[in-house]
Formats: structure tokens, sequence, C-alpha cells
């Protein structure tokens, strides 16, 4: 069934927008360079090659240019193995241990972290290859969740930006792509052994799918929205009180309010409050009058607005402003652009703009 993605009310200065797409979204999402993986957390077993490549390398080379152009990961693996050594076999962990790790090398000092991170999969990836959805993969299964079946945390191939020389660098590229290929290989046999169980053709999910998604596979991403009409139907009682009650919320909840008794007044008077001139008291006492009985309608029975945001509303008159229009338009489409490529994270929850004190917020409701 055909859906529309979004939906936006606009007035004046404010404006509302949520998606209205199906309550499950997957994605890859965009990451940061420090999210770049590094492998020296992992067991030495599983990277033989990775290290005799690291072993050929001499940190005490006298040339200074040669000294310059080593690969921070080949530092960073070195000074690790050495830590381990006198460790007990354990990484640094505590702050102290970690301050002792570091050295005079820049570029290694600053991917430190790598090898203070814990190992294995983070949590979020973790929760995904946890839920329901993909523990009993069937027929009607998406690809993704498909995959995410089969999933054992793949190299994606690629390597960080770093300072090194053309030779070392084609080197360690080479390293990471042929595990990279590896991956991919024992990722394809799993998911062609799943789509055989649940009676899938075996080529219904293709090789570059799977190469993106092993690409992508530690930065995956899960979001499950509210579909606007669920938002009107069965509101989040105690979360628009708090909104109500939250003197940073307050105002972002209170032209939520307002923009949805705007479209009630509408409905009952056929135009909108202080659209025409004359009559701008009357339309003010209607619309507060219909902000109180959807309150009352959304379990907030007491809870009061201020006269001045509703005042506010009806100055508006219904009219359409140029640079919110835009603004607005393009927060719409790049939201649009997320949820049809699956790329990027879109935002989760009701987006409020308001445009007289320059203000963005997202509410979940």
């Amino acid at each position: 069934m055909a859906y529309k993605p979004l939906r936006i009310n606009r007035l004046g200065f404010q404006l509302t927008g949520g998606k209205q797409t199906p309550p499950l979204r997957s994605c890859e999402a965009n990451h940061h360079a420090s999210d770049e993986e590094a492998t020296m957390s992992e067991p030495k077993t599983k990277y033989d090659r990775q290290l005799s490549f690291v072993e050929t390398i001499d940190l005490n080379v006298s040339d200074p240019v040669a000294h310059k152009h080593i690969p921070y990961v080949v530092i960073l693996v070195k000074v690790a193995d050495e830590w381990t050594r006198s460790h007990s076999g354990n990484l640094p962990s505590s702050r102290e241990e970690k301050k002792q790790f570091k050295d005079n090398y820049k570029e290694a000092i600053e991917a430190a972290f790598k090898v203070f991170a814990p190992r294995g999969i983070s949590s979020e990836i973790q929760q995904i290859c946890n839920d329901t959805s993909c523990a009993e993969p069937n027929s009607n299964s998406s690809d993704f969740w498909v995959m995410v079946a089969a999933l054992k945390a793949p190299l994606e191939g690629s390597i960080p930006d770093m300072t090194s020389s053309t030779e070392l660098s084609a080197t360690a590229s080479k390293i990471y792509q042929s595990k990279a290929e590896a991956d991919f290989l024992v990722m394809e046999k799993r998911v062609k052994n799943i789509l055989k169980k649940i009676g899938r053709d075996l080529s219904s999910i293709s090789k570059p799918t799977i190469k993106s998604f092993c690409k992508n596979a530690r930065k995956l991403k899960v979001c499950r929205y509210r579909m606007v009409e669920d938002e009107f139907s069965n509101p989040c009682v105690t979360e628009i009180q708090k909104c109500l009650a939250d003197e940073d919320y307050s105002g972002a909840m209170g032209f939520y309010v307002l923009l949805r008794a705007v479209d009630r007044f509408t409905a009952n008077y056929n135009k909108f409050p202080g659209q025409f001139d004359g009559g701008m008291d009357e339309d003010i006492s209607r619309l507060k009058t219909t902000a109180l009985s959807l309150l009352a309608d959304l379990g907030c029975n007491g809870s009061v607005l201020p006269d001045d945001l509703i005042n506010e509303m009806c100055r508006f008159g219904a009219s359409e402003l140029h640079v919110v229009a835009a603004f607005i338009g393009g927060i719409a489409s790049q939201e649009v652009i997320k949820l049809v490529t699956k790329q990027f994270v879109p935002m989760l929850g009701t987006y409020i703009f308001n445009g007289i004190d320059h203000k963005s917020q997202l509410l979940t409701l």
C-alpha cells in the first residue's frame, strides 16, 4: 500500500513534522572517522597475515622520512603486543594504564582509543543481532533480516586515512581487502544456507547487496517509529505531560498542541484563526477553547497554554512565510532521502521548529 512518508503542518513561524513510514526501517548509519575499525583487539590467531606484515617493520629505523611514514596501525599493533606481553595478555583498561600506553607518535596517540575499546561488536549491533526478527528467518523475512541472521561482524575492507609510504599503504590495504573478501565469502555462504532453509531463491539476495551489507555491518541501525496515526489515536500521555511541565520543552509542546488545535478549529469554523480582518478576539477565544478541548482529549485535563502562544497563533492568520517554507522543505527532503535510500539515520520523533526563537526540537509522542 502506498503511503506518504512525512506529515508536515506549518503556520506562520511554527511547524511540526512527523514520519508516517511503516514502524520498522533499517538503514546503514553514517559513521564518523572515530568509528573506523581496528583489529588489534581481536584474537591474534585470526590475523596471522596482518601480524606477519607488522613484524617486518622496524620502529627504530634511523631514516626520519621512513620513520614518519610508518602506518599508525603498525605502531599501535606493535606497542599493544609489547604491552600485553608484560601485562598478562591484557590491553590497557584503567585511565592510568591508558596514559602509560601513549607515546610521542601523534597519529598513534589520536587513534590509541581503538586499543582501549572493548572487544567484540558494539551493544547496538548486538541488540540488532538479538532481535526477534532474525531469530527464526522465514520466507517472509526481508533481505536485511536474512543477512543479519547470517552476520558475524565481517571486516569492511577499507583502511583509515593515515600517514604512510605508498608501498606500506598498498600492502596494508591489500591485507584489509583480502580479509574483507574472505569475510564476504563466508557471509555469502551463510546467507545462501539460510535462503535454502527458508525456501527462497539462492540468488534473491545479490552479491553486491551482501558486499554492501558487509561493508556497513559495524554501522547498522534499526529505526522503529510510531505512525502519526498512532500518535493521534493513542498519545503518550506521560510524555506530553512531562513536556508541558518542562521549561525547555513547554514552548515546543505548546505549539504542537496549537497546530493540532488549528486543524480542529479550521474543520469546525471553515477558516483559520485570525485569517480575516475583524473578529480577532473571537478567534482567540475559540482557539483557546479548542486547545483546551484537545488537551483534555490528550489526557491532560487541567493543563493550560500561555495566552501569548494562542495570540501569536491567531496573529499568523494562515500566513505561510517563504523562509520557513524553504527551511522545512530542506529538512523534509533530507529526511525523505534518508528513508528512501536507507542511508544515514533519520530523526526519531515529532520535529518542532519555532521560527521566533530559531529553535528546533524532537518530541517522542
